[in-house]
Order: C-alpha cells, then sequence, then structure tokens
C-alpha cells in the first residue's frame, strides 16, 4: 500500500484523501492537511515512484487510481477525494472507474485531457546533481539551481532529497520513461455522477474554456473556480485561499 500520513481523528464527516502531483510527496500538503483536519480525518498519500511508497515500473492513471482505491478501502471509505495536477487525473480515474468510493471530489489545476508540454527535463536536471558530498539541502540547492528554468521549483524538487543517503526519494527512471503517460489521460467511457470541484489558480492555463465540454462530459455535476494570483501550484502559492475554498466547498 502507498505510504500515508494521517491527520487529525475520524468525525461525523467523510475523510479527505490527498493525492499529490509530479515530483511531489504528502509532505508537502502539510499544512493545509493539518489544518482541515480539524473537522474531518485527512490523509495525504505518496504517489506510487514518489516519497516512501513502492516504486514500480509502470507509471499509468489506472495504475495511480488502483493505489487510491486501496487506501480507501483500507481506511473504510468512501472518502472526499482532493488531487492536485497528476494527483487531479489519478483521483479523476478512481471517480471513473470506482465511482462508490468518492464520496466528492476536488480536482486542482488539471483537466481530463492530454497535455503537449512535457516534464521530462526536470528528470534530467534532478540526475544531473552530483550528489556526492552533499551534507546539507543548500549544498544541493546549489548544484541542483543552474540545471532548472524557475527557481521556484528548486526548493519544491529539494523537498525529495534525501540528505542523509544523498538519494531522491523519486523513481526517476520510471517517470522518465512513462512520461508520455503522465502527461496523459486515459480514453474512459463511464461518467462521475458525484459533486466535482474543479478549482484552478486565476494565472494558470492548465484549465481553459475550451476543456469545459469534456469535464462536463465526464463530471456532468462539475463547478468551476479560480484563486486570484495562483498559478499552477495554486495550492502553494496561496494556501489560506485555497484551504477556505475547499474548506467552504466541503461544508
Amino acid at each position: 500500500m502507498l505510504n500515508v500520513i494521517e491527520h487529525g481523528e475520524p468525525t461525523d464527516r467523510p475523510g479527505l484523501l490527498i493525492a499529490h502531483g509530479l515530483y511531489g510527496s504528502g509532505r508537502n500538503w502539510g499544512v493545509i492537511a493539518k489544518r482541515l483536519a480539524d473537522e474531518r480525518k485527512v490523509i495525504a498519500v505518496d504517489m506510487r515512484n514518489h516519497g516512501h511508497s513502492p516504486w514500480f515500473d509502470t507509471h499509468s492513471y489506472p495504475d495511480l487510481a488502483a493505489d487510491l482505491a486501496e487506501v480507501i478501502d483500507h481506511f473504510d471509505g468512501p472518502f472526499d477525494v482532493l488531487g492536485h495536477s497528476m494527483g487531479g487525473k489519478a483521483a479523476m480515474t478512481l471517480a471513473l472507474t470506482q465511482p462508490d468510493l468518492v464520496n466528492r471530489l476536488i480536482v486542482a489545476d488539471i483537466a481530463p485531457v492530454a497535455y503537449g508540454h512535457s516534464q521530462a527535463k526536470y528528470i534530467d536536471a534532478m540526475k544531473a546533481v552530483d550528489l556526492s558530498g552533499v551534507e546539507r539541502r543548500s549544498d544541493a540547492q546549489e548544484r541542483l539551481a543552474p540545471h532548472v528554468d524557475d527557481p521556484a521549483l528548486v526548493p519544491f524538487f529539494l523537498q525529495s532529497l534525501d540528505v542523509k543517503n544523498r538519494e531522491w526519494l523519486l523513481n526517476l527512471d520510471t517517470l522518465g520513461a512513462e512520461m508520455d503517460s503522465i502527461m496523459s489521460f486515459p480514453d474512459l467511457s463511464g461518467r462521475y455522477e458525484g459533486e466535482t470541484l474543479f478549482l484552478t489558480g486565476a494565472e494558470s492555463d492548465y484549465v481553459t474554456h475550451d476543456h469545459r465540454d469534456t469535464i462536463k462530459t465526464l463530471f456532468p455535476k462539475a463547478r468551476f473556480a479560480k484563486i486570484p494570483g495562483a498559478g499552477h501550484w495554486v495550492h502553494a502559492e496561496k494556501p489560506r485561499e485555497f484551504e477556505a475554498a475547499v474548506r467552504t466547498w466541503l461544508g
């Protein structure tokens, strides 16, 4: 089973499962998860090939959805499910294939479509870092920064570095080999009839008006909300606003 980080205790409200995006971890969601756990049980997972979860040779969305289903079954779901980016696609796949496990769905800044860009350059960047002799995270930061085009991403990537053992907590080989699958979305014929919120950053172009017909076909009860001043990393850029939006919608 996936590695899980539990926050809070079960209440009379449905639990919330959080699925992070590519190169992330459940730990990235600690502050938001702890705050939301004042009203419900919150579980943040490390997705496969990330963090402290098992590594596999595959990274397809049916695989990721099956991993989430196993966690929800273990904790006697159904759960509300929140997924960002890659985790949002995994959450959508779960809702479309095993809807009985998903009470309500929140999709953070991603659409159920294939994207033309690739995140493989960041795999190359992390592989290019010589981790020998690294004693502190700041040592690795100096070595990684020249390889990453967005300085804001450097500390994010470094959260997945095990400094003590001088290794990435990411299965970079599999993520690289499966990048086409990660950027795509499976061809699924089902519909999820539950309540669904697409929560996006107003400055992001990951979810556009052109995507709405596809979204409504798969998620007929979809609603849309934007957080001003936020881009794709909406939960990290505007954490208080993101938490408030999730709390209000779940409430």
